[in-house]
């Protein structure tokens, strides 16, 4: 069973209540666990993992932030991708185990993260501390809105199934996914990692099954969860995450400029935005876990 983490005792005749609440925030050892989304992996976050991870740790010196492959991707990529959401939390909670990785975590997820999330914490709420989803595009809250073009959202999903060169390809979801990433710095790498843990089709395949098949809860999750999205975003429209935000009385961030790749377009204003959220709800004295 995953032990549950304690803030440290503080006195409360030694500070003032912010101060308590900070220094109790800061004795917390936490864990924050970044999922991505169909055909990605880990290694797509770029430089944001580092980004949130000095942020977090400004505020809880005691952070791990853990970079984890869905199954069929990146180092996992000889896996065969479930193609059911419940299936594919269970094997991350299967591969979190088998790293030793215990205690309650903190989850932010992108677009078929975003799904993973929101299943693991409405099946294992006990595991879940908090939650943070990004241009998130979850039946039943999609359905109210149209894709801005369906055709580019389709097309990013056949560009995975293609057979066009690993630059070209990785170009052109390069130019669907962001706004203000300039190519040539990220292009090399992206091909490096195509070259290093080759994409799949068949799993591909079943990712995108397993995404359409997914319908989250209009219920409330357990934990506290907080909504960040693109409104420049070209494959899921904003106004998605904006009904998350109304369904389950959850904080929504926008942010105007970037494209549907919000951590890869601007990671350090996604980073201070899970900062800030953290501070505001130890400043009303909220505890880890608690919506309010």
């Amino acid at each position: 069973m995953p032990m549950t983490l304690r803030a440290a005792a503080v006195d409360p005749l030694s500070a003032a209540p912010g101060a308590v609440q900070a220094r109790a925030l800061s004795a917390v050892h936490s864990r924050w666990v970044l999922l991505r989304g169909l055909s990605r992996e880990s290694g797509h976050w770029g430089v944001f993992p580092e980004h949130l991870a000095r942020e977090l740790r400004a505020l809880q010196p005691a952070t791990d932030v853990i970079s984890l492959d869905l199954p069929g991707t990146g180092t996992l990529r000889r896996q065969a991708s479930p193609t059911q959401v419940s299936a594919i939390v269970d094997a991350c909670r299967a591969e979190l185990r088998r790293r030793g990785v215990a205690g309650p975590l903190s989850l932010v997820g992108m677009s078929l993260g975003a799904a993973v999330l929101s299943d693991w914490v409405n099946r294992y709420p006990e595991e879940v501390e908090a939650g943070v989803l990004i241009n998130p595009s979850l039946r039943p809250f999609s359905e109210v809105f149209r894709k801005r073009s369906p055709l580019n959202y389709i097309g990013l999903a056949l560009l995975s199934l293609s057979r066009f060169s690993a630059r070209l390809r990785e170009e052109r979801v390069l130019s669907l996914t962001t706004r203000l990433t300039p190519p040539q710095a990220v292009i090399d790498r992206w091909v490096e990692l195509q070259r290093q843990h080759p994409l799949g089709v068949r799993n591909t395949a079943r990712q995108l099954l397993a995404s359409l098949r997914y319908r989250a809860s209009r219920t409330r999750p357990a934990a506290p969860m907080l909504l960040l999205c693109s409104k420049a975003d070209d494959l899921v429209d904003w106004r998605c995450s904006q009904a998350i935000s109304r369904a389950w009385g959850a904080p929504l961030r926008l942010h105007t400029k970037a494209g549907h790749d919000l951590p890869l377009d601007d990671p350090q204003w996604v980073a201070r935005a899970v900062v800030d959220w953290l501070r505001d709800r130890s400043r009303h004295g909220v505890e880890p876990g608690e919506w309010h």
